[in-house]
């Protein structure tokens, strides 16, 4: 049977000016998960927020805190947000020479444990560690930005992730450039995890229930 449809929007395309509406307004607009992109301007081009803020928003909302760390080394933060309220902590498979280790820490802190792919990067990079992972993310565009076009050849390999993991409760996770007519081929693939941020964010918060629902009513059609 197929997992239901998560969608996680990365408040990253929101309103910093108004980061604790916007967090509500994707949860009463039908989100599942909160996906938090941090970046430290080293591991990406950009600069975002740390467990202050994670810690801040956590009050404001029951969903999952889906924390995807684009930071290097990562090891040292694992704590930290732990304690601000991640659910779940995502390293880059590209981020550290001990993955293991990094996953270890992140499982021994209470918490789910997912690794991300770069476009570059392939999965079997991470076939050695499936049975310590609970969601493998397939970056489909270059990290460091929201906004950007959708990588085609991500479908693929969402496909041999789906392949990879076989009957193991591991969720695929796809993030950048998803939108209604991204979003079908995906899930056919085998997503089962969607961000979206600028899709979700765009006309504003009032906007917010519809552009999920355009998501979720183009997968059921695809």
């Amino acid at each position: 049977m197929a997992s239901p449809l998560l969608i996680s929007p990365s408040i990253l395309a929101s309103d910093f000016s108004r980061l604790g509406e916007e967090v509500r307004a994707i949860e009463t607009g039908g989100a599942d998960w909160v996906h938090l992109d941090i970046m430290d301007g080293h591991f990406v081009p950009n600069i975002t927020f740390g467990p202050p803020v994670v810690r801040a928003l956590r009050p404001l909302t029951k969903a999952v805190f889906d924390v995807h760390l684009m930071i290097t080394p990562a090891d040292p933060f694992l704590a930290e947000f732990a304690e601000a309220g991640a659910d779940l902590i995502t390293v880059h498979a590209e981020a550290g020479p001990h993955l293991h280790r990094s996953l270890q820490t992140i499982r021994h802190l209470g918490k789910k444990a997912g690794v991300a792919l770069n476009p570059s990067t392939p999965e079997s990079a991470i076939a050695y560690v499936l049975d310590m992972i609970d969601l493998v993310l397939v970056m489909s565009v270059n990290p460091g930005f929201g906004g950007q076009t959708f990588i085609p050849e991500s479908i693929d390999k969402v496909a041999r992730v789906k392949a990879m993991i076989g009957d193991r409760p591991i969720h695929i996770e796809v993030d950048g450039g998803v939108a209604p007519d991204t979003a079908p081929a995906l899930v056919k693939a085998g997503a089962d995890v969607l961000v979206a941020g600028s899709s979700v964010f765009k006309g504003g918060s009032a906007a917010v229930a519809g552009n999920i629902r355009a998501i979720r009513d183009a997968v059921a059609r695809g």
